[in-house]
Protein backbone atom coordinates (compact mmCIF):
# COMPACT_ATOMS: atom_id res chain seq x y z
CA UNK A 1 0.00 0.00 0.00
CA UNK A 2 1.27 3.86 -1.06
CA UNK A 3 1.67 6.30 1.90
CA UNK A 4 -0.46 9.29 1.54
CA UNK A 5 0.81 12.72 2.10
CA UNK A 6 -1.35 15.64 3.66
CA UNK A 7 0.49 18.41 1.34
CA UNK A 8 -2.69 21.52 1.62
CA UNK A 9 -5.08 22.58 4.36
CA UNK A 10 -7.77 25.00 3.29
CA UNK A 11 -10.06 26.10 5.92
CA UNK A 12 -13.01 28.94 5.91
CA UNK A 13 -14.44 29.72 9.17
CA UNK A 14 -15.62 32.54 11.00
CA UNK A 15 -11.90 32.90 12.56
CA UNK A 16 -10.92 33.83 8.98
CA UNK A 17 -10.04 32.41 5.51
CA UNK A 18 -6.77 30.45 4.80
CA UNK A 19 -6.15 27.87 8.36
CA UNK A 20 -3.10 30.38 9.54
CA UNK A 21 -5.72 32.73 10.79
CA UNK A 22 -8.46 30.45 12.04
CA UNK A 23 -5.76 28.12 13.40
CA UNK A 24 -4.45 31.97 15.34
CA UNK A 25 -8.07 32.17 16.64
CA UNK A 26 -8.56 28.58 18.05
CA UNK A 27 -4.83 29.15 19.78
CA UNK A 28 -5.92 32.63 20.76
CA UNK A 29 -9.35 30.82 22.36
CA UNK A 30 -11.26 33.74 19.90
CA UNK A 31 -14.89 32.57 18.75
CA UNK A 32 -16.50 33.82 15.61
CA UNK A 33 -20.14 32.90 17.31
CA UNK A 34 -22.41 35.90 17.10
CA UNK A 35 -25.90 37.10 16.74
CA UNK A 36 -26.95 36.45 13.45
CA UNK A 37 -26.59 39.31 10.66
CA UNK A 38 -27.44 38.18 7.52
CA UNK A 39 -31.33 37.61 7.65
CA UNK A 40 -33.69 38.38 10.48
CA UNK A 41 -33.86 35.27 12.66
CA UNK A 42 -36.28 36.63 15.08
CA UNK A 43 -38.90 33.72 14.07
CA UNK A 44 -36.51 31.19 15.26
CA UNK A 45 -35.52 29.51 18.86
CA UNK A 46 -31.80 29.94 18.03
CA UNK A 47 -30.71 33.39 16.78
CA UNK A 48 -26.84 32.75 16.90
CA UNK A 49 -24.31 31.81 14.73
CA UNK A 50 -21.02 31.59 13.12
CA UNK A 51 -21.28 33.46 10.29
CA UNK A 52 -18.02 34.71 7.56
CA UNK A 53 -17.45 38.21 8.05
CA UNK A 54 -16.37 39.54 4.93
CA UNK A 55 -16.70 36.56 2.60
CA UNK A 56 -16.63 37.23 -1.22
CA UNK A 57 -16.93 34.47 -3.57
CA UNK A 58 -14.70 36.40 -6.41
CA UNK A 59 -11.81 36.20 -4.70
CA UNK A 60 -12.01 32.45 -5.67
CA UNK A 61 -13.80 32.75 -8.31
CA UNK A 62 -14.50 34.62 -11.90
CA UNK A 63 -17.97 35.97 -11.30
CA UNK A 64 -19.28 34.78 -14.60
CA UNK A 65 -18.56 30.97 -13.23
CA UNK A 66 -20.22 31.77 -9.76
CA UNK A 67 -23.62 32.14 -11.84
CA UNK A 68 -24.33 28.82 -11.56
CA UNK A 69 -23.84 28.70 -7.92
CA UNK A 70 -25.15 28.68 -4.74
CA UNK A 71 -23.96 30.47 -0.85
CA UNK A 72 -23.25 27.01 -0.31
CA UNK A 73 -21.51 25.97 -3.57
CA UNK A 74 -19.25 28.86 -2.90
CA UNK A 75 -17.80 27.76 0.00
CA UNK A 76 -16.61 24.69 -1.32
CA UNK A 77 -14.63 26.64 -3.81
CA UNK A 78 -13.46 28.81 -1.35
CA UNK A 79 -12.29 26.18 0.45
CA UNK A 80 -10.56 23.92 -2.25
CA UNK A 81 -9.26 27.11 -3.75
CA UNK A 82 -7.64 27.85 -0.51
CA UNK A 83 -6.03 23.94 -0.14
CA UNK A 84 -4.59 24.00 -3.55
CA UNK A 85 -2.93 27.51 -3.19
CA UNK A 86 -1.65 26.42 0.08
CA UNK A 87 -0.22 22.93 -1.40
CA UNK A 88 1.52 25.21 -3.98
CA UNK A 89 -0.21 22.47 -6.20
CA UNK A 90 0.00 23.05 -10.55
CA UNK A 91 -0.88 19.86 -11.94
CA UNK A 92 0.87 20.14 -15.04
CA UNK A 93 4.08 21.26 -12.81
CA UNK A 94 3.93 18.61 -10.72
CA UNK A 95 3.92 16.13 -13.40
CA UNK A 96 0.83 14.44 -12.40
CA UNK A 97 -1.91 13.03 -14.75
CA UNK A 98 -5.18 15.17 -14.76
CA UNK A 99 -6.84 11.70 -15.13
CA UNK A 100 -5.27 10.55 -12.00
CA UNK A 101 -6.28 13.82 -10.16
CA UNK A 102 -9.40 12.93 -8.20
CA UNK A 103 -12.37 15.10 -5.95
CA UNK A 104 -13.90 13.99 -3.21
CA UNK A 105 -16.25 16.42 -1.23
CA UNK A 106 -18.70 16.03 1.43
CA UNK A 107 -21.43 18.14 1.80
CA UNK A 108 -25.69 19.20 3.23
CA UNK A 109 -27.22 21.36 -0.10
CA UNK A 110 -30.56 20.77 -0.65
CA UNK A 111 -32.17 23.66 -2.21
CA UNK A 112 -31.06 26.36 -5.31
CA UNK A 113 -30.62 30.08 -4.19
CA UNK A 114 -33.41 31.13 -1.89
CA UNK A 115 -33.98 33.63 -3.72
CA UNK A 116 -34.60 32.33 -6.62
CA UNK A 117 -36.52 29.63 -5.31
CA UNK A 118 -39.15 32.15 -3.54
CA UNK A 119 -39.54 34.50 -6.77
CA UNK A 120 -40.54 31.57 -9.15
CA UNK A 121 -43.19 30.01 -6.34
CA UNK A 122 -44.69 33.52 -6.13
CA UNK A 123 -45.55 32.91 -9.48
CA UNK A 124 -47.98 30.24 -8.63
CA UNK A 125 -50.02 32.62 -6.16
CA UNK A 126 -53.23 33.18 -6.97
CA UNK A 127 -55.39 36.94 -6.07
CA UNK A 128 -56.26 35.60 -2.62
CA UNK A 129 -52.88 33.74 -1.71
CA UNK A 130 -53.45 30.14 -2.65
CA UNK A 131 -51.10 27.85 -4.98
CA UNK A 132 -52.47 27.35 -8.04
CA UNK A 133 -49.93 24.51 -9.91
CA UNK A 134 -51.97 25.45 -13.29
CA UNK A 135 -50.78 28.98 -13.28
CA UNK A 136 -47.20 27.66 -11.98
CA UNK A 137 -47.00 25.42 -14.82
CA UNK A 138 -48.14 28.05 -17.46
CA UNK A 139 -45.42 30.93 -15.79
CA UNK A 140 -42.72 28.85 -14.63
CA UNK A 141 -40.36 28.76 -18.01
CA UNK A 142 -40.71 32.76 -17.21
CA UNK A 143 -41.15 33.32 -13.66
CA UNK A 144 -37.76 30.63 -12.50
CA UNK A 145 -34.10 31.76 -12.83
CA UNK A 146 -32.78 29.88 -15.82
CA UNK A 147 -30.20 28.22 -14.31
CA UNK A 148 -32.29 27.19 -11.18
CA UNK A 149 -32.36 23.65 -11.27
CA UNK A 150 -28.93 23.77 -12.88
CA UNK A 151 -27.53 25.84 -9.68
CA UNK A 152 -29.65 23.49 -7.09
CA UNK A 153 -27.85 20.25 -8.36
CA UNK A 154 -26.41 18.73 -5.15
CA UNK A 155 -23.22 17.52 -6.33
CA UNK A 156 -22.74 20.71 -8.44
CA UNK A 157 -19.36 21.59 -6.29
CA UNK A 158 -17.46 18.46 -8.00
CA UNK A 159 -18.11 20.50 -11.60
CA UNK A 160 -16.45 23.46 -9.94
CA UNK A 161 -14.04 22.21 -8.29
CA UNK A 162 -12.86 20.13 -11.12
CA UNK A 163 -13.48 22.63 -14.07
CA UNK A 164 -11.46 25.64 -11.52
CA UNK A 165 -8.66 23.10 -10.92
CA UNK A 166 -8.48 20.52 -13.47
CA UNK A 167 -9.41 17.58 -12.09
CA UNK A 168 -10.95 15.01 -14.25
CA UNK A 169 -10.39 11.42 -12.14
CA UNK A 170 -11.96 9.24 -9.69
CA UNK A 171 -14.96 11.69 -7.69
CA UNK A 172 -17.86 11.52 -5.72
CA UNK A 173 -20.44 13.31 -3.43
CA UNK A 174 -21.14 12.36 0.08
CA UNK A 175 -23.88 13.84 1.48
CA UNK A 176 -24.73 14.07 5.31
CA UNK A 177 -23.52 16.25 8.28
CA UNK A 178 -20.70 15.43 9.92
CA UNK A 179 -19.92 12.39 8.82
CA UNK A 180 -20.05 13.56 5.26
CA UNK A 181 -16.96 15.33 4.90
CA UNK A 182 -14.96 12.72 7.05
CA UNK A 183 -16.29 10.46 4.75
CA UNK A 184 -15.38 12.23 1.65
CA UNK A 185 -11.45 12.27 3.27
CA UNK A 186 -11.39 8.73 4.06
CA UNK A 187 -12.48 8.06 0.12
CA UNK A 188 -9.76 10.33 -1.32
CA UNK A 189 -7.59 8.53 1.81
CA UNK A 190 -8.13 5.29 0.49
CA UNK A 191 -7.98 6.43 -3.91
CA UNK A 192 -4.56 7.54 -3.56
CA UNK A 193 -3.35 4.37 -0.86
CA UNK A 194 -5.10 1.68 -3.29
CA UNK A 195 -3.21 3.14 -6.31
CA UNK A 196 -6.76 4.96 -8.04
CA UNK A 197 -5.36 8.46 -7.67
CA UNK A 198 -2.14 10.15 -7.50
CA UNK A 199 -3.39 13.39 -5.77
CA UNK A 200 -6.56 14.24 -4.64
CA UNK A 201 -8.59 17.15 -3.60
CA UNK A 202 -11.43 16.20 -0.54
CA UNK A 203 -12.87 17.75 2.32
CA UNK A 204 -16.23 19.40 3.45
CA UNK A 205 -18.94 22.86 3.52
CA UNK A 206 -21.82 23.92 4.48
CA UNK A 207 -23.79 26.91 4.84
CA UNK A 208 -24.84 26.02 8.12
CA UNK A 209 -25.66 29.46 9.59
CA UNK A 210 -28.22 30.21 6.68
CA UNK A 211 -31.76 30.65 7.09
CA UNK A 212 -32.66 27.61 5.26
CA UNK A 213 -30.52 24.58 7.31
CA UNK A 214 -30.82 26.68 10.80
CA UNK A 215 -34.63 26.81 10.23
CA UNK A 216 -34.47 22.48 9.89
CA UNK A 217 -32.60 22.47 13.06
CA UNK A 218 -34.17 24.70 14.74
CA UNK A 219 -36.81 22.40 16.09
CA UNK A 220 -35.16 19.60 16.22
CA UNK A 221 -33.81 19.74 20.15
CA UNK A 222 -30.25 19.92 18.84
CA UNK A 223 -29.15 23.70 18.73
CA UNK A 224 -28.98 25.82 21.71
CA UNK A 225 -31.33 28.13 22.86
CA UNK A 226 -29.70 30.49 25.33
CA UNK A 227 -29.55 33.36 22.88
CA UNK A 228 -28.86 35.75 25.86
CA UNK A 229 -25.29 33.98 26.47
CA UNK A 230 -24.55 34.75 23.53
CA UNK A 231 -21.06 32.62 21.91
CA UNK A 232 -20.81 31.11 26.04
CA UNK A 233 -24.47 29.36 25.12
CA UNK A 234 -22.24 26.66 23.42
CA UNK A 235 -20.00 24.84 25.78
CA UNK A 236 -19.37 21.02 24.77
CA UNK A 237 -19.08 18.51 27.83
CA UNK A 238 -19.50 21.15 30.46
CA UNK A 239 -22.51 20.31 33.55
CA UNK A 240 -24.82 23.43 31.75
CA UNK A 241 -24.56 22.43 28.46
CA UNK A 242 -27.72 22.36 26.20
CA UNK A 243 -26.86 21.99 22.43
CA UNK A 244 -24.41 23.74 19.60
CA UNK A 245 -24.43 26.61 17.40
CA UNK A 246 -24.15 26.17 13.85
CA UNK A 247 -21.88 28.18 11.56
CA UNK A 248 -20.82 28.48 7.61
CA UNK A 249 -17.58 27.35 6.21
CA UNK A 250 -15.06 24.73 4.25
CA UNK A 251 -12.39 22.38 5.31
CA UNK A 252 -10.37 21.09 2.26
CA UNK A 253 -7.21 18.69 2.12
CA UNK A 254 -4.68 17.41 -0.48
CA UNK A 255 -3.49 14.56 -0.36
CA UNK A 256 -0.92 13.26 -2.63
CA UNK A 257 1.17 10.02 -3.26
CA UNK A 258 4.12 10.47 -0.83
CA UNK A 259 6.97 9.98 -2.99
CA UNK A 260 5.20 12.38 -5.40
CA UNK A 261 4.92 15.14 -2.66
CA UNK A 262 8.58 14.96 -1.91
CA UNK A 263 9.91 14.68 -5.24
CA UNK A 264 8.12 18.13 -5.76
CA UNK A 265 9.69 19.62 -3.53
CA UNK A 266 5.56 19.90 -1.29
CA UNK A 267 5.41 20.75 2.46
CA UNK A 268 3.83 17.47 4.32
CA UNK A 269 1.98 18.76 7.28
CA UNK A 270 0.82 15.19 8.32
CA UNK A 271 0.61 11.33 7.02
CA UNK A 272 -2.93 10.08 6.46
CA UNK A 273 -2.98 6.34 7.83
CA UNK A 274 -6.18 5.22 8.65
CA UNK A 275 -10.04 5.56 8.55
CA UNK A 276 -13.03 3.87 10.52
CA UNK A 277 -16.37 4.03 10.39
CA UNK A 278 -19.83 2.44 11.63
CA UNK A 279 -23.32 2.93 11.80
CA UNK A 280 -25.13 3.57 15.24
CA UNK A 281 -28.84 1.77 14.40
CA UNK A 282 -30.30 4.19 17.38
CA UNK A 283 -30.12 7.80 15.44
CA UNK A 284 -30.22 10.60 17.35
CA UNK A 285 -30.54 9.02 20.59
CA UNK A 286 -26.69 7.30 20.18
CA UNK A 287 -26.02 4.35 21.86
CA UNK A 288 -25.72 5.14 25.67
CA UNK A 289 -21.77 3.29 26.04
CA UNK A 290 -20.57 4.87 22.97
CA UNK A 291 -19.39 1.54 21.64
CA UNK A 292 -20.95 2.02 18.03
CA UNK A 293 -18.10 5.08 18.06
CA UNK A 294 -15.62 3.40 19.98
CA UNK A 295 -15.22 0.98 17.25
CA UNK A 296 -15.14 3.62 14.61
CA UNK A 297 -12.00 4.62 16.26
CA UNK A 298 -10.43 1.68 16.91
CA UNK A 299 -11.06 0.62 13.34
CA UNK A 300 -8.99 3.51 12.14
CA UNK A 301 -5.81 3.01 14.62
CA UNK A 302 -5.89 -0.95 13.37
CA UNK A 303 -5.70 0.45 9.76
CA UNK A 304 -2.84 3.33 10.99
CA UNK A 305 -1.45 0.41 12.76
CA UNK A 306 -0.95 3.16 16.14
CA UNK A 307 -1.28 1.45 19.17
CA UNK A 308 -3.86 3.74 21.36
CA UNK A 309 -1.67 4.20 23.88
CA UNK A 310 0.57 6.64 21.05
CA UNK A 311 -1.65 8.76 20.25
CA UNK A 312 -1.34 12.20 21.90
CA UNK A 313 -4.20 14.21 20.47
CA UNK A 314 -8.07 14.10 19.47
CA UNK A 315 -10.16 16.36 17.61
CA UNK A 316 -13.84 15.63 19.29
CA UNK A 317 -17.17 16.12 17.55
CA UNK A 318 -18.02 17.71 20.96
CA UNK A 319 -22.22 19.15 19.92
CA UNK A 320 -22.82 19.92 23.24
CA UNK A 321 -26.04 17.40 22.96
CA UNK A 322 -26.53 15.97 26.34
CA UNK A 323 -26.37 12.37 25.55
CA UNK A 324 -24.25 13.46 22.57
CA UNK A 325 -21.00 14.16 24.73
CA UNK A 326 -21.96 11.68 27.26
CA UNK A 327 -21.52 9.31 24.76
CA UNK A 328 -18.21 10.41 23.54
CA UNK A 329 -16.79 10.80 26.12
CA UNK A 330 -17.22 6.84 27.15
CA UNK A 331 -16.11 6.04 23.66
CA UNK A 332 -13.20 8.24 24.66
CA UNK A 333 -12.67 6.21 27.35
CA UNK A 334 -13.60 3.06 26.32
CA UNK A 335 -10.57 3.23 23.51
CA UNK A 336 -7.51 5.28 25.51
CA UNK A 337 -8.68 4.28 28.98
CA UNK A 338 -9.62 6.37 31.65
CA UNK A 339 -7.51 9.30 33.07
CA UNK A 340 -4.39 8.17 30.72
CA UNK A 341 -5.41 9.21 27.23
CA UNK A 342 -4.64 11.87 24.93
CA UNK A 343 -5.20 15.02 24.66
CA UNK A 344 -8.85 16.24 23.89
CA UNK A 345 -10.66 18.95 22.36
CA UNK A 346 -13.79 20.52 20.70
CA UNK A 347 -13.20 23.29 18.13
CA UNK A 348 -17.03 24.33 17.71
CA UNK A 349 -17.69 27.01 20.25
CA UNK A 350 -14.41 28.99 18.38
CA UNK A 351 -15.91 28.21 14.47
CA UNK A 352 -19.56 26.75 15.34
CA UNK A 353 -20.68 23.25 13.83
CA UNK A 354 -20.08 23.35 10.30
CA UNK A 355 -22.28 20.38 10.12
CA UNK A 356 -20.94 18.43 6.38
CA UNK A 357 -18.00 20.40 7.19
CA UNK A 358 -17.34 19.46 10.65
CA UNK A 359 -15.79 16.29 10.47
CA UNK A 360 -13.42 17.43 7.56
CA UNK A 361 -12.16 20.60 9.84
CA UNK A 362 -11.55 17.89 13.01
CA UNK A 363 -8.98 16.50 10.36
CA UNK A 364 -7.38 19.85 9.28
CA UNK A 365 -7.00 20.77 13.16
CA UNK A 366 -5.52 17.35 13.31
CA UNK A 367 -3.15 18.60 10.62
CA UNK A 368 -2.39 21.85 12.05
CA UNK A 369 -1.56 20.06 15.66
CA UNK A 370 0.87 18.22 14.58
CA UNK A 371 2.82 20.78 12.20
CA UNK A 372 2.51 23.44 14.82
CA UNK A 373 2.88 21.27 17.78
CA UNK A 374 0.46 22.70 19.34
CA UNK A 375 -3.49 21.54 20.48
CA UNK A 376 -6.49 23.94 21.06
CA UNK A 377 -9.03 24.43 24.13
CA UNK A 378 -12.31 23.61 24.02
CA UNK A 379 -13.85 26.99 24.62
CA UNK A 380 -16.49 27.49 27.78
CA UNK A 381 -15.64 24.07 29.73
CA UNK A 382 -15.65 25.84 32.70
CA UNK A 383 -17.72 23.17 34.67
CA UNK A 384 -17.18 19.63 33.70
CA UNK A 385 -20.08 17.06 33.81
CA UNK A 386 -18.75 14.11 35.84
CA UNK A 387 -20.22 11.61 33.51
CA UNK A 388 -17.93 13.17 30.52
CA UNK A 389 -14.64 12.58 32.85
CA UNK A 390 -11.54 10.39 32.48
CA UNK A 391 -10.96 12.27 29.78
CA UNK A 392 -7.65 14.80 29.09
CA UNK A 393 -9.70 17.98 28.34
CA UNK A 394 -7.74 20.75 26.69
CA UNK A 395 -9.55 23.44 28.69
CA UNK A 396 -8.87 27.20 29.15
CA UNK A 397 -5.84 27.73 26.73
CA UNK A 398 -4.36 25.90 24.01
CA UNK A 399 -1.14 23.52 24.44
CA UNK A 400 2.30 23.34 23.37
CA UNK A 401 3.07 20.08 22.89
CA UNK A 402 4.82 17.64 20.57
CA UNK A 403 2.12 15.22 18.56
CA UNK A 404 2.82 12.36 16.39
CA UNK A 405 -0.69 10.91 15.97
CA UNK A 406 -3.90 12.13 16.24
CA UNK A 407 -7.77 11.06 16.18
CA UNK A 408 -10.53 13.36 14.00
CA UNK A 409 -14.10 12.54 15.00
CA UNK A 410 -17.12 13.17 13.00
CA UNK A 411 -20.40 12.25 13.98
CA UNK A 412 -23.50 11.96 12.01
CA UNK A 413 -26.75 13.18 12.45
CA UNK A 414 -28.42 9.59 12.04
CA UNK A 415 -26.46 7.62 13.64
CA UNK A 416 -22.85 7.48 11.38
CA UNK A 417 -19.82 7.25 13.13
CA UNK A 418 -16.23 8.44 11.82
CA UNK A 419 -12.63 8.31 12.64
CA UNK A 420 -9.45 9.31 10.99
CA UNK A 421 -6.18 8.79 12.20
CA UNK A 422 -3.12 11.28 11.41
CA UNK A 423 0.49 11.18 12.03
CA UNK A 424 3.31 13.05 11.95
CA UNK A 425 5.35 12.82 8.62
CA UNK A 426 8.27 10.43 9.28
CA UNK A 427 10.36 9.67 6.02
CA UNK A 428 10.35 5.89 7.35
CA UNK A 429 8.01 4.96 10.17
CA UNK A 430 7.95 1.65 11.85
CA UNK A 431 4.07 1.08 11.35
CA UNK A 432 2.72 0.29 14.94
CA UNK A 433 6.20 0.91 16.42
CA UNK A 434 5.94 4.39 17.17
Amino acid sequence: MRRVAVTGIGVLTALGEGWGDTWKGLLEGRTGIGPIRGYDASSLHTRIAAELPDFRATRYAHRRSLRMTTHNDRLAIAGAALAVEDAGLDLAAAGYDPERAGIFVGGNKEISNPDHLLAGTLAARREDGRADLRRLGERASSAFYPLYFVEGLQSASLFHLSHAHGFKGANSYFHGTADAGSTALARAFRSVRGGESDVVLAGGFDDAASWWLLSKMDGMGVLTTRNEEGARAFRPYDRDRSGSVLGEGAAFLVLEEWESARRRGAHVYAEFRGAGATQDTRLITPHEDGEPLAEAMSRALREAAVPAGSVDFVATHGCATRLGDLTEARALTGVFGRDSGPAAASVKPAAGHLVAGAGALNAAVCAMAIDRAAVPPTLHLDRLDPECGGVDWVRGEARDRRVRHTVAIGRGLEGQQTALVLSAPQQSPERGAE
